[in-house]
């Protein structure tokens, strides 16, 4: 807990306006919740006012739609700004039903507290029809409120490519080849 407290303080001390945090998964699937809860706080401490807190769970982990809501009750309580599916690396990440959920605790959190929180689904949206269908979730499921930057992201990097390409096909009518856009 010390490495992380220190690279939170050193990240924030180098101008980082964001921190990104995995919580412990082996703690949280084997019913350690206090200990889970008290790392965001600690995080969450440290990053004060200077840093929004994201709290990744790698959802592919925690196997259960329960598993994932408590989750984001947990990041929430103990402070979290929002609450993100994966880093990308563990499959399956950012699925709709686990977005959902996530958006169904986001929505009644605010609705109990009058706190928004974001909510960051990455991992596994790699085309535009993908994202269009997150961001018909986020509308129909927490609101339109939502739908800004402050409190909805993708995390996708394969997105942009697909993005650029769908563009290309609006301007010239026929869609290229991936040749013809970025590879990172």
């Amino acid at each position: 807990m010390e490495v992380k407290i220190q690279d939170t303080q050193d990240a924030i001390d180098a101008g980082a306006a964001e921190i990104d945090m995995v919580i412990d998964r082996g703690a949280f699937l084997s019913g350690q919740y206090g200990l889970v809860f008290d790392e965001i706080v600690k995080i969450r401490e440290v990053c004060g006012d200077r840093a929004h807190l994201k709290v990744i769970f790698e959802t592919g982990e925690l196997v259960t739609y329960d598993n994932v809501s408590k989750a984001s009750y947990l990041a929430m309580l103990a402070g979290a700004d929002f609450i993100k599916t994966s880093t990308g690396k563990v499959a399956p990440a950012a699925t709709p039903p686990v977005v959902l959920v996530m958006l169904e605790a986001v929505k009644d959190f605010h609705t109990m507290t009058q706190r928004r929180i974001g909510v960051k689904p990455a991992g596994g949206i790699r085309n535009t029809k993908d994202a269009i269908k997150q961001l018909v979730l986020v509308n129909e499921t927490a609101g339109s409120e939502w739908l800004t930057p402050e409190y909805f992201r993708i995390g996708a990097s394969a997105l942009l490519n697909d993005l650029l390409m769908q563009r290309m096909k609006m301007d010239d009518g026929y869609y290229a080849s991936p040749n013809y856009v970025t590879i990172d």
